[in-house]
């Protein structure tokens, strides 16, 4: 062989061995429409528990999964709010590990759509604390609740006021305030839809819980629910995230409750391109286990829907 000939195909040669490279694997794979974070109620077991703190979150979300993206739950770090020290060293933390902080899941402030206003005043000034820690964290987004009790008209009149008035006082820094399909009406997609349109702010929107459309609940269970894939397409033109609720999984690694091609086909199509957050709710499987299961479904689906 002379020396064109053997050069030509060594460099042929060289050219079908880097397809098998990982390297190669890696650019050949299709690129998934969103990106994968991790919300830490999937590890609320733990934390309650105490086996884990909440300033391990995001060295747990980079090196147990392979997560950098998080969203944090206020219940864990309650009391820190307005602890300049702490949300430092959290900050710190998600930085030395290569972590964006995106979210913080608020609870425990009051409704938003609290019917008497004097309730409801104090419920926003409330939750102004979180939209400042959010901001010092590098936060995108906060998750709010925008519950009440009174007649669908009622509660979405002083929805409409409640998150409007947050979503005055976050658009300065640069905060987007959100609502989860979090039970009662806000999981009636119509209604939740029809608050948003009301509001019309750019930085107020929704976080549709692909699992969460539980309307009302009776000792049994649940007594009304709404159509979950109607639902998430009600609240797709105002979603600024997607959480990803499991809870059990079969034989193929499928959801039970959720048909995830039919989901994720749905929001692609929408033209969702944002950040959809594993959120492991299970009881029969380890919450590592869970959140370990959910990223390979959505692993396996994203790219392929």
């Amino acid at each position: 062989m002379d020396r064109r000939s053997f050069l030509m195909h060594a460099g042929a040669a060289a050219g079908l061995a880097s397809l098998s490279t990982p390297l190669f694997a890696e650019t050949a794979k299709k690129k998934m429409f969103f990106e994968i974070s991790l919300a830490e109620w999937s590890l609320h077991k733990a934390l309650f528990a105490k086996k884990i703190d909440n300033l391990d979150f995001p060295a747990i979300a980079k090196k147990e999964f392979g997560i950098d993206i998080v969203e944090y739950v206020n219940q864990f770090f309650k009391d820190k709010a307005k602890d300049a020290t702490y949300l430092k060293d959290l900050l710190t933390r998600s930085k030395d590990n290569g972590v964006r902080n995106h979210l913080i899941m608020i609870d425990g402030e009051g409704g938003l759509g609290d019917t008497d206003e004097k309730k409801r005043l104090q419920a926003v000034e409330n939750h102004y604390k979180w939209v400042e820690a959010a901001k010092t964290l590098g936060c995108k987004t906060i998750r709010v609740n925008a519950y009440g009790q009174g007649t669908a008209e009622d509660v979405s009149k002083a929805a409409i006021d409640g998150l409007g008035r947050l979503s005055e006082f976050a658009q300065p820094y640069g905060i987007n305030v959100i609502v989860e399909n979090h039970g009662g009406y806000s999981s009636n997609g119509q209604w939740l839809a029809n608050v948003m349109k009301q509001v019309n702010k750019k930085n107020c929107g929704t976080l549709p819980d692909l699992g969460n459309f539980c309307i009302t609940r009776n000792a049994t269970g649940c007594a009304e629910e709404y159509d979950r894939y109607k639902g998430v397409q009600e609240m797709l033109p105002y979603a600024k995230g997607i959480s990803a609720k499991t809870h059990d999984f079969d034989e193929a690694g499928n959801d039970t409750q959720i048909d995830y091609n039919r989901m994720l086909k749905m929001i692609k199509d929408f033209g969702f391109k944002g950040i959809v957050g594993i959120e492991y709710e299970g009881s029969k499987l380890d919450e590592y286990e869970g959140i370990r299961k959910t990223k390979a479904l959505l692993d396996r689906v994203g790219p392929v829907v």
